[in-house]
């Protein structure tokens, strides 16, 4: 089998490469796949792109809150080329073999720029929770040294999760079939394949390492909503509640969306599951959330919507180009 190699005097192997046969199970929708995936990346692309020009052009936008989201299209930019154009690739290819160091980088950085993106989305909903309950603090608590710190601690915590994840799965030894069923290095998958007494403990540890980060997140999000809907209640008119809480839904939204899919993921039943099961739920966090995000963000914050008609849909612009 490529990408087995046999161990000297040993009954075991080892696996110098995997085989993705994620999208096998759809070999006749695959060209359809294809082309959808590929038109949703480059939406997700320009989007994520429109927002961070946008903010960059307009300077009443230069706020805490804008920067987070900056960031936040940056790791999301990252985390969907870290996958999809691989994918793309074996949608188009017969040959879907990655090599086991690929593999761990491919890893490494999907977990990297994810968890990111999962503690941006705290950082913001802190944001949001400092503009409404404590305004007069605002500007103290959210400095620009404050914002630019919690944004390096964002990558930071992303950077150490994707180490953490990585380095634990990747000290497993690999053992013959070599094919994974997902169509990217993703942990359950690739645990399937290790062999030795230790992988039951380590699964669980990655596991519970995840969880633990996410739930942790998420805490921390209802905690800050919590405080923002006691603080929006006691605002005596109605006009001044909605003003408030408009600021929020844009972010409410997208952090629905990507704890929703982020819950199906990881708190899913254990017991056996379809290729074709795995392959559709690794779409959904992996292509349709980044590409629900920018469209979020664009149609739900009123303020950012209206500067991007005014700088890149407005007629002098059209002439100008």
């Amino acid at each position: 089998m490529p990408g087995v190699t046999a161990m000297l005097g040993l009954n075991h192997t080892f696996v110098s490469e995997f085989i993705l046969i994620g999208f096998s199970a759809f070999s006749h929708l695959q060209l359809m796949f294809f082309l959808l995936f590929l038109l949703m990346y480059l939406f997700t692309l320009l989007g994520n792109l429109l927002i961070m020009a946008t903010i960059w052009a307009e300077r009443s936008l230069h706020t805490p809150m804008y920067l987070f989201l900056c960031a936040l299209s940056v790791s999301e930019i990252l985390y969907t080329f870290t996958i999809i154009p691989r994918m793309l690739a074996d949608l188009l290819s017969t040959h879907h073999s990655i090599a086991l160091q690929a593999c761990a980088s491919q890893m490494f950085f999907s977990f990297t720029f994810g968890f990111t993106h999962s503690f941006l989305l705290t950082v913001m909903g802190y944001d949001r929770y400092v503009a409404i309950c404590h305004p007069l603090r605002y500007n103290v608590l959210m400095s620009p040294r404050g914002c630019a710190c919690l944004v390096s601690w964002s990558w930071v915590g992303g950077l150490v999760m994707g180490l953490v994840v990585t380095m634990a799965i990747f000290h497993l030894t690999f053992c013959g079939p070599n094919e994974i069923h997902h169509f990217f290095c993703h942990v359950p998958p690739l645990v399937k394949l290790a062999c030795g007494d230790n992988v039951p403990d380590v699964a669980k540890g990655v596991g519970l390492v995840c969880i633990t980060a996410l739930l942790g997140c998420c805490l921390l999000i209802l905690l800050s909503y919590a405080s923002i809907v006691v603080a929006v209640l006691r605002i005596s008119s109605a006009e001044g509640r909605h003003r408030a809480f408009s600021t929020c839904t844009s972010h409410l939204t997208v952090v629905v969306v990507h704890y929703g899919f982020a819950s199906v993921i990881y708190l899913k039943s254990k017991g056996p599951q379809s290729l074709e099961g795995d392959t559709l739920m690794g779409v959904t966090y992996t292509v349709l959330t980044p590409f629900l995000s920018p469209i979020i963000f664009s149609l739900r914050n009123k303020e950012l919507k209206n500067t991007m008609k005014k700088n890149f849909l407005s007629k002098p612009f059209l002439l100008s180009s």
